[in-house]
């Protein structure tokens, strides 16, 4: 089932991808915008980033796999698998950044193949992967934030700190301004940053005082409080696991989710008391 729906998901993110990257206008992340005129590259980190998550202990290959050695090392840990086509597409770009950064960089492969890691491992001799590969665990993946598409990046600085994600195919080239940004390099971009409300781990989506798709406008302080309270104390029907909030973070199209936060805030808005219990299982990465 978790296939399945990875399959359709990473289906629609290569769509979006792809429509982004030939001219299309993108979506909006929630993060500022270079102002009219500059053309500039901006490069968009997290402010005060958390520490990323651990990864299991060895490789498919057997070989031990520790944070230690990422020390002053950009690390991206690379969500992927060998069944997903803009996975496949993506893995020679990858392998080439690198071997562009060599002992600079690191990359890290979680594959979320259901196959056995030996034939993972026959995969990767087979395209000459020049990185480690672990078989992801629900450990994992709940702790990077439930990874909804294929293939999903979380970029690491030389410290350790998970400072940005990236769902989906995107340029090579703005990995290479990412990177080189982290290591000290000169780059010609600017570097803006932006509070993680769910962008990168779900989890943080309780921070959010603004939702895709749920109109708060008009409520006064303690109405938007008691809805956003409600929407992170709500668990969405959709078959997610996730909290309306988080689901809303994770999949802005979502009906369910934006029909039900609706409600949430029209109730509100009404002093009608919630006809919803909240829920009572622990939300992914957490």
């Amino acid at each position: 089932m978790r296939r399945l729906l990875l399959a359709i998901t990473l289906a629609v993110a290569f769509l979006a991808a792809a429509y982004t990257m030939t001219g299309a206008p993108a979506r909006s992340t929630g993060q500022s915008a270079p102002p009219a005129g500059d053309s500039s590259p901006v490069i968009r980190f997290v402010k005060d980033p958390e520490m990323a998550p651990p990864l299991p202990d060895r490789d498919i290959s057997g070989a031990v796999v520790s944070k230690a050695n990422w020390t002053g090392k950009v690390v991206l840990v690379n969500f992927w698998a060998t069944w997903c086509p803009p996975c496949r597409e993506e893995v020679p770009e990858l392998i080439s950044l690198q071997r562009q950064f060599k002992d600079q960089l690191q990359i890290v492969g979680i594959s979320e193949d259901d196959d056995t890691a030996a034939n993972v491992s026959r995969f990767a001799k087979q395209w000459r992967i020049n990185y480690p590969i672990v078989m992801a665990t629900p450990e994992v993946i709940a702790a990077y934030g439930g990874v909804p598409a294929l293939p999903t990046t979380f970029v690491i600085d030389t410290q350790g700190r998970v400072v940005g994600k990236h769902a989906g195919l995107h340029p090579m080239d703005t990995y290479v301004l990412e990177i080189r940004a982290l290591l000290g390099l000169p780059v010609e971009a600017r570097i803006e940053t932006f509070a993680d409300t769910g962008q990168l781990f779900l989890k943080n989506a309780v921070n959010a005082t603004e939702l895709p798709g749920v109109n708060l406008t008009g409520l006064t302080p303690a109405q938007k409080k008691a809805a956003l309270h409600r929407l992170n104390a709500e668990s969405c029907t959709c078959g997610c696991t996730l909290t309306l909030s988080q689901c809303r973070v994770n999949d802005t199209e979502c009906p369910v989710s934006g029909k039900i936060a609706e409600q949430v805030v029209k109730e509100v808005v009404h002093g009608i008391k919630p006809t919803r219990a909240p829920q009572t299982s622990k939300p992914p990465g957490v």
